[in-house]
Parts: structure tokens; sequence; C-alpha cells
């Protein structure tokens, strides 16, 4: 069994790399020289142990109050995003984590750049914050349906590939921006085989208790799978960064996505070398007469 070190590096888009998803497996599930339940199990340990040292770490990173942490996770409908979200943030303190979820444009929001009603989320210094869905939905359901652009109101846009590299241009500054100013930034790609997501399309339909999750348009999304795998591939070729890297997960199993995923942020935050503030001698001096005070 590999390491789960080794694991997330094999995930990880390098910058520069060109992406394609031919080469990753969805249904990837572990060294299949175990039997299935103990990789099952081991992923299980896995995401247990991230879990409460990304709990650790989130009280750490309050405390500092230095860096803020940026997830994004984009993915087709059904990979999983919601289940992974709260699986991994489940023994996270919830006062330091807030999570956007980005449906279609408001009139407000269409009145301004692409990146706005993004920035307007961005968690503060101390804080996780969560978007489902982000700003990479204008390279990726606005490029498969360019008619979105039209409410947009841009002077001079035209869907094609120089508005595409613009875009990849603007989100890259951005990025490059917040990380300059002490955001960390990791973008998740949950990768679904179009199978899987078929069966759980099922699964909601046949299951009452889904049927709330069960939405037309998802459907008829699957008629442009391969326009989003496109889409997706050059949007991640373009903006995989040293600085705001993507991570292609495996999605056809949730036990594995969401190993995955709660390793690479435990690790990230614990690499940052953070240190609970220092406490001054006036403070100490306090803290002794406070307590002095109360055990009399």
């Amino acid at each position: 069994m590999k390491s789960i070190d080794e694991l997330i590096e094999r995930c990880r888009v390098p910058a520069g790399t060109r992406v394609k998803l031919e080469n990753h497996d969805p249904a990837w599930s572990g060294d299949k020289s175990l039997p299935k339940d103990e990789r099952k199990r081991l992923a299980q340990a896995y995401l247990s142990e991230d879990t409460s040292a990304l709990a650790e770490a989130q009280e750490l990173l309050y405390a500092s109050d230095s860096y803020a942490i940026l997830l994004i996770f984009q993915a087709m409908d059904a990979a999983g995003k919601d289940g992974t979200i709260k699986h991994v943030m489940s023994g996270v303190n919830p006062q330091g984590v807030q999570v956007y979820s980005f449906k279609q444009p408001s009139a407000e929001e269409l009145d301004h750049d692409f990146l706005w009603r993004c920035s307007r989320a961005l968690p503060q210094r101390g804080r996780i914050g969560i978007f489902n869905r982000s700003y990479y939905e204008e390279v990726l359901i606005v490029r498969v349906h360019p008619e979105l652009l039209v409410s947009q109101r841009i002077p001079g846009a035209k869907s094609g590939r120089s508005l595409w590299e613009e875009r990849y241009d603007s989100i890259n500054h951005y990025e490059r921006h917040l990380s300059r100013n002490g955001a960390v930034i990791l973008k998740f790609f949950l990768h679904i085989s179009r199978d899987e997501q078929r069966q759980r399309f099922l699964d909601r339909l046949e299951e009452p208790q889904k049927h709330w999750k069960f939405a037309a348009a998802d459907l008829a999304e699957r008629a442009f799978w391969d326009d989003y795998m496109g889409a997706y591939e050059d949007a991640m070729s373009a903006t995989s960064t040293e600085w705001a890297p993507w991570y292609i997960i495996p999605a056809d199993h949730k036990w594995v996505s969401r190993s995955l995923v709660a390793a690479v942020v435990a690790r990230t935050i614990s690499g940052l070398d953070l240190h609970y503030p220092e406490v001054t001698p006036e403070k100490l001096q306090q803290i002794e007469e406070a307590r002095k005070a109360l055990e009399k």
C-alpha cells in the first residue's frame, strides 16, 4: 500500500502540466493486492486520523491569526462535494469554518466582474473558507454554454480561446494576490466517471429520501459530458500553480475521495509552521494573579 503522501503527490497537478483526465482513474481504490474491505478500512483510518489532526490544526490556525485557508471544490453533479465537505470538516469547530455554495449568479452579481461575488466570501485570517463551486464556473459552465455570456453584458466579449485565456490569466493573478496576502489555496476536482454518476442519479430516483437531490437540469448536463471534460482539462492545465495547486481526486469511491482530501488539507496546514501567540510578561503576571485569586 502506497503511503498517503505518495498518493497525495499522485493527485496533485504540477504547475505547467497538460492535464489529460483519461490518465486519472476515477475508480481508483488503492492497492489491489489488498482485499477491498482492507483498503476501505485503511482509508477510513486515514480519514479519522486526518480529521482529528485537522481539528487540532484549525485551533492553531485560529489562534495564530496569520493565514486563511481557502478550499475550492469543483466537480460534475453527484461527485460528492457536499458529502466530502461534511466528512472532512466533521471534527472542526464550526466557528472557524465558513462554507459558501455558489449557484446561478444574481442580477447584482452579474453587474460586477466574475470574481466579485467570490471575493465577498473569502475567509478571514485564522479561518477555513470552503467554496462549493466558485469563480471557476466562469471557465467551465459558461464555456460549455457560451450563451450565458449575453447576460454578463461585457463589452466586446465573445466566446473563444482568447476569452478563456484572459480569464485563466485573471484567475492566476487573483490567486497569486491572495497567496501573497496570507491565503493558502487548495483546489479539488472530484473526478467521477460517467457510469458512476449515472448510478448515483438512479439511486436518487429509487430512494425517496434522496429525491430532493434530483434536478432535471443535472440529467440534461450529462449530454455535455465531453465538453465539460475538455473545459476541466484546459482550466486545470492553465491554473494549477505552485501557490494554488489543483488536486484530481478519484471520486467513484467516496471513502477514497474523503480520505485523500482530508489528508491534503491536514498536511498542508500542519506544514505552515504555526505557533500559538507568545504571552507577554505582563500577561503572565495577570495569569498568576488570577490563579492566586481563584485559589483563595
